[in-house]
């Protein structure tokens, strides 16, 4: 091990910080274990649409829920929708919302971020200034907007999520490459000729992208939260499409049971809704044990 390259032996000792932390196996645990039920799904829960395999199966159109039996292990939700199914593939759903939003904001936060940070000047202060109008129109009522404006649904909200979020990753990119930029390495680089753009490209970004990593890691959470939340007014995907939010959109009537049975219709949310919690737990569990290792204050410690 003494022998092993500098990168090699930084590299060894991450991993095993990451899992030396008992929340890290944790979330890691739920990941894999969503990783595995978003892989599997048309083996846990065969499509009866093969055109629509993300359309919930229903039997009736009851408004009443029914509790779980052989034929619906996890019950039906209002409308007899599955919710054994619709758990099974929105567990894709929130993969394909978590990933398209962080990917999209990610490239887009990280790009204009680097920009601004390694010229400044005007540049710096054109791209912050429109950041600081985006910042200035709370998340929420900016996707609401914008999802009215271009006609609702999943993939709206995607767009409008990833249109909304790369604001966060600016300032983070910025803020980690004003502070490298005027490092010796960077001059180094300078000097023998290198690009702008390799010395950023190759110099900067690598040393500047772990805050990046662990936003994202907590991103993945949080937008498939928003988008639930989307789905539950109305705005997100339509009846019957195998979203965790839509399906709590579909219970709202029956959170609370009749009078005499107040908990009679509780899988109705305890599904979906742990579902959500567990998603977001197994992200967020992630995140900090990222910022544990690659936090330069906390990484020996």
């Amino acid at each position: 091990m003494a022998d092993a390259h500098p990168r090699w032996r930084e590299f060894k000792f991450t991993i095993d910080r990451i899992f030396r932390n008992p929340a890290a196996l944790i979330g890691f645990t739920l990941l894999l274990l969503f990783v595995v039920v978003a892989v599997l799904a048309p083996v846990l829960a065969p499509p009866k649409y093969a055109h629509d395999p993300y359309r919930m199966p229903h039997k009736g159109y009851s408004p009443t829920p029914k509790a779980p039996s052989e034929k619906n292990l996890l019950g039906t939700t209002s409308g007899q929708y599955d919710i054994y199914y619709g758990i099974i593939w929105g567990t894709r759903t929130a993969f394909k919302i978590g990933l398209f939003v962080v990917l999209i904001a990610g490239f887009v936060g990280v790009g204009l971020g680097a920009v601004a940070g390694y010229y400044g000047g005007l540049v710096d202060e054109i791209l912050m200034r429109i950041t600081d109008i985006m910042w200035a129109i709370p998340t929420l009522v900016m996707a609401m907007a914008i999802v009215v404006a271009f006609g609702r649904g999943l993939d709206k909200i995607m767009i409008a999520l990833a249109l909304i979020q790369w604001r966060w990753y600016v300032r983070v990119v910025r803020a980690e490459i004003l502070t490298l930029r005027d490092q010796d390495f960077v001059q180094a680089a300078r000097i023998m000729g290198v690009s702008d753009t390799r010395i950023i490209l190759r110099h900067i970004l690598p040393n500047a992208i772990y805050p990046v990593l662990i936003m994202a890691s907590m991103d993945m959470g949080s937008m498939v939260i928003t988008a639930s939340f989307l789905s539950f007014v109305g705005l997100g995907a339509p009846k019957g499409y195998a979203d965790w939010g839509q399906m709590v959109a579909l219970a709202r009537n029956y959170i609370v049971g009749p009078p005499d049975d107040p908990l009679r219709f509780w899988y109705t949310i305890a599904f979906p809704g742990g579902c959500i919690i567990l998603f977001v737990l197994a992200w967020n569990l992630i995140g900090d044990a990222l910022r544990d290792a690659f936090d330069p204050k906390l990484r020996r410690r």
